[in-house]
């Protein structure tokens, strides 16, 4: 289910750094407006599943067909998001994002008044085009914010991401009791609006990217066949199919174990988790980045088995939900700063190729969920993700020429 300048083109590499050249300033400001921008997606696409039934009640639908608005959301960003990102590498940087950050204040607008179904099913589908295309270029972004920290500057500017998942959707689904479904959007388009007027202040102009004119590296193809892309991309699926096959489920997870707390608590203590992730992923990036994955990519895996194996022990489940969260809340900055690295000439495409690959692996996930509950129950759903988890750090363990590699090449070199 991975939304960055001192150069105005990525082609431009700025100076490699030196004991002699000073540390740029951090540029705190544009990347905080960058996380608030991966904030508003995250919540215009999972804000629906929280106000369900109210939404289908207000729209006069079934809560099944209600669930459309979700599903279409994801299939509209994992359809676009590589020939939008594509037909965008031209345009200039901020005011790329400017539209699209206008476009989901409209679409949240839409949602908000529309009193017909088909009509915010449509808001809903140009929604998850606008956040194919700000996935895809948030992290690039990001890096010509921070090309000398482009691992911290990536985690910074997804951390809006995983606060908008472990705090934004629960907090917005309270709001939504008070004031209803079509007020909760109602603000999402208010802080939509906030967060253009910010970006027009506060981000630099910077140049889009050249398409063709010859550059090694360029285009879809190009950067597929990009050394260490295919590596990057299974273990993410592998990631991403992992965690939805039990996050799906967790709610029939901790009921039919019995546990002496809810579901809500469960979700509560993973968010926590998720939140030190983006931390540990800001703090390692830089210098670490295979050796922090991997090691993540392990931790999830021991936590998934470790449900298996006491998911009737409160205890056990709570310690595993929150080292389960850190992972969730590390992983995908950790993954896509090694995408951007190893398509330093296209990392827009780059990200974009992940987009597609995690909306794809997300709806999988569910599916293969689904499947594994219906024909053995929910103490199986642990294993399985287990396993994929345990693909995935294989996947990015033998990648250690290309994708994770064991030294990381220095930022100033990179293209970036």
């Amino acid at each position: 289910m991975t939304s960055t300048r001192p150069s105005p083109h990525l082609a431009t590499p700025p100076a490699p750094t030196t004991s002699e050249s000073p540390e740029p300033p951090w540029p705190l400001g544009g990347l905080l407006i960058l996380s608030g921008a991966a904030f508003v997606t995250i919540l215009t696409e999972a804000l629906p599943a929280g106000v369900l039934p109210a939404m289908s009640a207000g729209l006069g639908v079934t809560e099944a067909r209600a669930g459309l608005l979700v599903t279409v959301y994801a299939l509209a960003a994992a359809v676009t998001a590589i020939p939008m990102t594509a037909w965008a590498l031209r345009l200039p940087r901020r005011t790329l994002l400017l539209a699209l950050l206008l476009g989901f204040a409209a679409t949240n607008a839409v949602t908000a008044v529309s009193t017909g179904f088909a009509f915010t099913l449509g808001a809903r589908i140009l929604s998850g085009v606008f956040a194919g295309m700000l996935w895809a270029m948030i992290p690039a972004y990001a890096t010509r914010l921070a090309p000398r920290r482009s691992g911290k500057a990536i985690a910074t500017a997804l951390a809006g991401m995983t606060v908008g998942l472990s705090l934004g959707i629960p907090a917005g689904t309270a709001l939504g009791e008070l004031i209803g479904w079509r007020g909760v959007f109602a603000v999402l388009t208010g802080l939509a609006l906030v967060l253009t007027a910010a970006a027009r202040w506060r981000l630099p102009a910077l140049a889009g990217e050249r398409s063709g004119g010859g550059r090694e590296g360029r285009g879809l193809w190009a950067t597929i066949r990009t050394p260490g892309i295919a590596a990057i991309n299974a273990a993410s699926i592998a990631m991403v199919l992992g965690f939805y096959v039990l996050y799906t489920y967790i709610a029939p997870f901790v009921e039919r174990a019995d546990l002496a707390v809810s579901t809500g608590t469960v979700l509560f203590v993973f968010g926590l988790g998720s939140t030190a992730g983006v931390w540990i992923a800001g703090a390692t990036a830089d210098r670490w980045l295979r050796g922090s994955t991997l090691a993540l990519l392990a931790l999830a895996a021991l936590c998934l088995a470790a449900l298996g194996l006491f998911g009737g022990s409160t205890a056990v489940v709570l310690a595993a939900a929150v080292l389960w969260g850190v992972t969730h809340g590390g992983i995908p900055a950790l993954v896509q700063t090694a995408g951007v690295r190893a398509a330093s000439q296209d990392p827009d495409t780059a990200n974009a190729l992940w987009v597609t690959g995690w909306n794809v692996a997300m709806a999988g996930g569910s599916l293969l969920g689904g499947a594994v509950l219906t024909g053995a129950g929910t103490t199986a759903l642990p294993w399985t993700a287990a396993a994929l988890l345990t693909v995935s750090a294989l996947t990015a363990t033998l990648a250690r020429r290309h994708g994770f590699p064991r030294q990381q090449p220095v930022v100033g070199q990179t293209g970036m």
